[in-house]
């Protein structure tokens, strides 16, 4: 018996040696800020719906839009002849088909290195928050700017800007669920702060592009970020429950 016992104790050692394929928890954080802002970026997401719901544009919405035209030509956007090509590449960061190549690559790279939650946690985040901003703009039914000339052939409902909505659903969720399989506190300040800035962009070029007021992406990315806060605590949860399986 003391035969066979030894080679599995030794296994079991070695295992405990190696690097786990997901870390034992997440970085460390204050749990109560996210629920915090996860709350908050949801609930005002949802504030801004119901003001807007079947209504017209806000009184601010109306300024800020014609402030990005040349004033008496609606047609004719401020800013130098190259800022309306950079808008309309930056717009394209946040469309369907680049968000979910980069979330199927993401996922993907995930799957290589045997970060099965991570990449878990990212596919049903992404999918189902996508699905539900889709959703969204039915119930709010908010048509699309009529005050400028369109920069961009869209279609469909306004509210909430779906671009803005899935750039920081997709963006800010990636971020804060990479950040928890990566070490070093300057790289996951890195990733987050290129996240904010890749939606930030992505939103203000919708509003620039005139297909959008400001509104529709304020509620975007109120509800992107909201939705990011969220899922960082539910991955940091479920770590946490693991980890704690584990030492059992």
């Amino acid at each position: 018996m003391l035969h066979v016992a030894a080679p599995r104790l030794e296994a079991e050692e070695l295992s405990d040696q190696l690097p786990p394929a997901e870390p034992r928890a997440a970085p460390p954080a204050p749990p109560l800020a996210w629920i915090m802002l996860a709350i908050a970026g949801l609930i005002a997401a949802a504030l801004l719906a119901l003001k807007v719901r079947d209504g017209g544009p806000l009184g601010w919405d109306r300024a800020i839009i014609l402030a990005l035209r040349t004033p008496g030509d609606n047609a004719q956007p401020i800013g130098p002849a190259w800022l309306h090509e950079v808008m309309v590449n930056v717009t394209a960061l946040g469309s369907g088909t680049v968000l979910t190549i980069v979330v199927v690559a993401i996922v993907g790279l995930f799957l290589v290195q045997r970060l099965w939650l991570t990449a878990a946690l990212v596919a049903v985040a992404t999918l189902l928050g996508s699905g539900i901003a889709a959703q969204a703009k039915y119930w709010v039914g908010r048509p699309r700017p009529d005050l400028v000339d369109h920069l961009v052939q869209v279609t469909g409902l306004s509210f909430p800007s779906g671009h803005a909505t899935n750039s920081a659903i997709v963006y800010l969720t990636l971020a804060g669920l990479v950040a928890q399989v990566t070490r070093g506190r300057s790289t996951r300040l890195y990733v987050l702060v290129l996240a904010m800035l890749l939606a930030g962009a992505i939103g203000c070029s919708r509003v620039y592009l005139g297909v959008h007021w400001p509104s529709d992406v304020l509620a975007g990315w109120c509800a992107g970020t909201g939705w990011a806060a969220m899922w960082w605590w539910i991955g940091a949860a479920v770590r946490q429950r693991l980890a704690a399986r584990r030492s059992r």
